[in-house]
């Protein structure tokens, strides 16, 4: 009798290689990126998958500033927050947002797409959003990632 032996290998967190990525977002819709993105920083992209493991990849995000809406979503979405006093609730478009914190719309939507717990916060703080071309992650050489 033959008995084979397929083990199931987990990522342990010691193990885990991050490679660093770079994604332009001029032109691009902004629910396309953010799936893209939330499915990097989960690392899902990786056979090395583990549900209870951070083993995503970091990302820049440039040119937030010139991201896209489908529709008619720049003027006729809402983003709500609440300050927790009566009268506190505030209301935003991404237009709005788009001129006063353009990072802030990308942030949204892909911290949407995390889990809600503690590995979720942490693999959003792997995310670094810029508004214009430039960022300061020169240093460790990321590669360039497209967005079809």
């Amino acid at each position: 009798m033959n008995t084979l032996s397929y083990k199931t290998k987990s990522a342990k967190k010691e193990e885990v290689q991050r490679k660093w990525l770079i994604i332009d977002a001029e032109n691009v819709v902004v629910g396309r990126l953010a799936t893209r993105v939330a499915t990097i920083l989960r690392g899902k992209h990786k056979a090395s998958y583990t549900p209870h493991v951070d083993t995503g990849d970091f990302i820049i995000i440039v040119n937030a500033e010139k991201i896209r809406f489908t529709g008619n979503k720049m003027q006729k979405k809402e983003y709500s927050r609440y300050s927790g006093y009566p009268g506190g609730q505030k209301v935003a478009t991404p237009a709005d947002l788009l001129t006063r914190k353009p990072e802030a719309v990308i942030e949204n939507a892909v911290r949407g797409m995390l889990p809600k717990n503690k590995l979720g916060r942490q693999m959003f703080k792997k995310m670094f959003v810029y508004a214009g071309a430039e960022h300061p992650h020169s240093a460790q050489k990321p590669e360039k990632f497209e967005i079809k």
